[in-house]
Parts: structure tokens; sequence; C-alpha cells
């Protein structure tokens, strides 16, 4: 088979492809310099055509318009006044959401007591295990491990 790809790409070489095109321009043709420019000026053509526009003023500058939840003249008085009412609303989310992590606790420890597990030393080692808590409060409180699950053996 002539055309087969082992074939084919054995005859295509850079160095033949390039001798090629010397021969070709060595040869006394009437109109190669006007193929030549042609050929350039298509080059050119298609080059300019698919390159991007370039952009020759700069764009203008957004407006900016702010959305404020505060009246922009409170004094430094009335933001403290804020500052401490929100504060308090935190701690009281905070003081709810202790409450609710302790009900937690104590309802994980009723079940640990109903399944046979001896509560208070897995309350101990896992306080053990626990870093040191950090002293400024954080955003959002890591909830308590839970007590591990009772083993069943095979009986």
């Amino acid at each position: 088979m002539v055309f087969g790809p082992k074939n084919f790409w054995r005859d295509v070489s850079p160095r033949g492809a390039l001798s090629d095109l010397a021969s070709e321009w060595r040869q006394p043709t009437p109109h190669r310099w006007q193929i030549l420019g042609v050929s350039i000026a298509a080059t050119f053509a298609l080059m300019m055509l698919f390159l991007p526009k370039e952009q020759r003023a700069p764009p203008e500058k957004p407006v900016v318009t702010w959305i404020t939840t505060f009246d922009p003249n409170r004094t430094d008085q009335q933001i403290i006044e804020s500052n401490i009412e929100n504060q308090k609303r935190q701690d009281a989310i905070r003081a709810l959401k202790e409450a609710q992590e302790e009900r937690r606790r104590e309802a994980y420890r009723a079940l640990g007591r109903a399944t046979g597990l001896d509560v208070d030393a897995l309350e101990k080692e896992f306080r053990e295990d626990k870093p040191p808590a950090r002293t400024a409060p954080s955003a959002a409180p890591s909830p308590a491990p839970a007590p591990a699950p009772a083993r069943t053996t095979g009986e």
C-alpha cells in the first residue's frame, strides 16, 4: 500500500521540505516576486483579521453606590452604644448555645448509662485529651465530643 501511515511519514522531512522550497525559488519564474508579495499581504491581512483590537481609551471608571445600614452621621457615643447592644445579643446567643450543648451532653450521658457505659470515666478520658480552652471567645463554639458507642459482643 503506497499511502499507508508508515510509507507517508517516511518520505516527509523538514530538510526535504526546505530543499524543495530552495529549488523552486531558484527556478527563473517571471511572477515569483508578485506571488511572494501577495502571499505576504494575505498572511498580514489574516493576522490583522484574527488579532484582537486594542483598546485605545481607558475604560470609564465605574460608579460606586455605597449601601450602608448605619447612619453615616452617627456620633462615637452612638457607635459605642450600638456595639454594647450587639455584644449583649452575642452573649445571649452564646449562652443559649452552651445551654443546648449541655442538654445534648446530658442526653448522651443518659444514653450511655442506659447502655451500661461508664460515662464518668469516658468523660474524664475525653477531658484529658482535649486541648486547653482559648481565652478569647471564638466565632462559633466547637461541639462537645460525643461518648463512644457501646461495644457489643457476639453473644
